[in-house]
């Protein structure tokens, strides 16, 4: 079966979102090919069945050495490419460093790019491929707290927004995941970074903060069995399947509505809307 599989490369699959959407596609029949940074989750993906290669997001050379080795492993087939791996800065804009912003761009913002550069370039000798990008619904909705992520979302959307458009008239596509609040370990994975980078006892948003830490602390949203990702496949086997793909996927009702706001209501009450719950 696998040497008459479609093949996919996913990224960031050592937990929640992009493990579900590997195992979901392997379910179906693709060929899936995952990365993972850690010792221990790249052991556990193997001994799941799955074919596990390194990837440093931060590290040009690994993103370069992972792309190769995937495309030896598949005989120099690669039908498709899910930028999943990523991770979210927290704090508010005033709060957060320059060293802050440039990690969260290189592994949100550039990594996915340096990826995409080379699935493009063999896209384009085969003569077709699926890109798909993993962006946000605070990729066009700028909440508090988030802005680094924000920005990074942003760029992506921007960036893609108008490979889309050149893409067209050839049979490589790219599309975007716009993702809402999905229970995951996003949240729990920012932590570090946020104690990392954000100075929380001298920051005039310390009150905020603290409850927020200590929420994440005690567990956050994060879901263990990654059941909760399954609306990010439904919208990604779209993305991959469609005959003529959309440049953008809405997941979750959240994203649905943002979106709906978004387009009624002047700036200022949009962006009072979105965060009045967050």
């Amino acid at each position: 079966m696998v040497g008459n599989s479609r093949t996919i490369l996913v990224t960031g699959c050592s937990s929640g979102i992009g493990a579900h959407c590997a195992k979901r596609l392997r379910e179906d029949g693709w060929r899936v090919l995952v990365t993972a940074r850690k010792e221990a989750d790249i052991a556990r993906l193997k001994a799941e069945g799955f074919e596990v290669f390194y990837l440093e997001c931060r590290d040009p050379a690994s993103i370069k050495t992972c792309f190769n080795a995937a495309l030896k492993a598949t005989g120099g087939k690669l039908d498709a490419i899910f930028n999943n791996a990523g991770y979210s800065q927290a704090g508010a804009v005033e709060d957060i460093p320059i060293e802050a912003l440039r990690e969260q761009f290189e592994v949100n913002f550039f990594s996915v790019h340096a990826m995409t550069l080379l699935a493009v370039k063999h896209m384009r000798a085969q003569g077709y491929g699926r890109i798909i990008q993993h962006s946000s619904v605070l990729g066009f909705c700028p909440m508090i707290l988030r802005g680094a992520y924000n920005a990074s979302k942003y760029a992506l959307e921007g960036l893609y927004g108008t490979m889309y458009t050149e893409l067209q008239g050839c049979d490589i596509h790219v599309s975007l995941l716009q993702t809402g609040p999905i229970p995951s370990n996003v949240a729990i994975n920012a932590l570090p970074y946020l104690r990392k980078y954000i100075d929380v006892e001298n920051s005039h948003y310390q009150e905020i903060y603290r409850p927020r830490i200590a929420e994440l602390e005690a567990g956050g949203t994060a879901d263990t069995t990654g059941t909760g990702a399954e609306p990010v496949y439904i919208k990604l086997k779209r993305a991959l399947n469609d005959k003529s793909p959309r440049p953008q996927y809405f997941v979750t009702r959240q994203t649905h509505l943002a979106g709906m706001l978004k387009r009624l209501l002047p700036s200022r009450l949009f962006f009072k809307a979105i965060n009045y719950w967050s």
